[in-house]
Formats: structure tokens, sequence, C-alpha cells
């Protein structure tokens, strides 16, 4: 069950997925909760503090997202894997472009914020190390230097479809032919 905080911190990512960085204030996340003026400042001090719960929340919601996806495809092969991927970059890229755009905001501030950028990082991290689980999984012989390779290009991918909507989106070979390349076995490996 969403708490008030859970509230005001989706009504943030909305905020900052329609607007940008430069609106997320305490009074536009009141007005986007619908809840009354002081509501964000009572949880959140300062608007530090407001984006730091931002990155935690995105960060909960995005694998919540994944977690669903994969619930339902069940990634234990490469080709799964990117059945999986490629939903997720959908779901990213359509329902819940507005949360994307969100991630994307804050990364680019954190490119000017060090404590943003730290925070990042750690929360990074516990991503990082998640996704390879499911890289290994799904055959991965080396899911540390496999990881960065493709959530990096999903990162590129997904962003260029943001910025550049095409209707007839369809990233599934890409990803399928990335996968496939990045999760052969250590010893077939060859340069990407």
């Amino acid at each position: 069950m969403a708490t008030r905080r859970d509230d005001l911190l989706d009504a943030a990512i909305c905020v900052l997925g329609e607007h940008g960085i430069h609106a997320l204030t305490h009074r536009a996340v009141d007005a986007a909760a619908g809840l009354p003026a002081g509501s964000a400042s009572n949880h959140f001090r300062t608007r530090d503090a407001l984006l730091n719960a931002v990155v935690e929340r995105f960060a909960a919601r995005e694998r919540a997202n994944w977690e669903d996806i994969a619930a339902r495809v069940c990634p234990t092969t490469p080709d799964d894997l990117a059945r999986a991927l490629t939903a997720f970059v959908l779901d990213g890229t359509g329902p819940n472009r507005t949360l994307t755009l969100a991630r994307y905001a804050i990364l680019v501030e954190a490119a000017i914020r060090p404590s943003l950028r730290e925070q990042l990082a750690t929360t990074g991290a516990r991503v990082n190390t998640w996704f390879m689980n499911w890289l290994r999984i799904a055959g991965s012989a080396d899911p540390e230097d496999d990881a960065p390779i493709v959530m990096n290009h999903l990162t590129g991918l997904t962003l260029h479809q943001l910025a550049y909507p095409d209707l007839d989106f369809d990233p599934s070979a890409q990803i399928t032919a990335l996968v496939s390349a990045v999760l052969r076995p250590l010893t077939a490996k060859v340069p990407i």
C-alpha cells in the first residue's frame, strides 16, 4: 500500500519526467500530488533530500517493473533475456515513459552535482549486482563484464527513443543480436 511519502515521490517523478529538473519544487510536487501546500517540505526538508528520495523511489519502481516482466518471461536463456529486456525497453519508452524521463533528468543533473552522483553510484551498484544475477541465470560466463555492455546499450537505445520517438519502434532484433553476441561462452567471445 502506497504511503503519503510514496505519493509525493511519485508526484515528484511525474514533475521531473513531464517538466524537467528545473520544475522540481516542493510546491510543484504538492500540486502534482493533490496535497496541501507544505506536504512535500514536511517529508523532504530540502530539494536535495527530495532528489535523494526520488532516486531511491525510481530505482525501486524500475526494479518492480523489471521483476514483473521477468516473472512473466522467466529469462533463463539468452533469447528469454532478450525478450524480457525488449519488454522492459518498450515499457520504459511507453507506459512508464515519465518514470524513465525522470531517471534521465536526474542522471544529467548528477553530472554537475557530486552528492547526487555519489547516490546514483550507490543505487547503480545495487542495480548492477542485481542485473548480473539475471545475466548469470541466462548463461553469461562473465556477468561482470557483460552487464555494462548490455545495460549501456539499453540506456542509449532507450534515450534515443525518448528523444526521437519512432512510432514503429521495435528494438527486439537489436537487443537479441546484442544479448546473443555478449552472452556467448567466455572462450568464444570476440570483441564487439
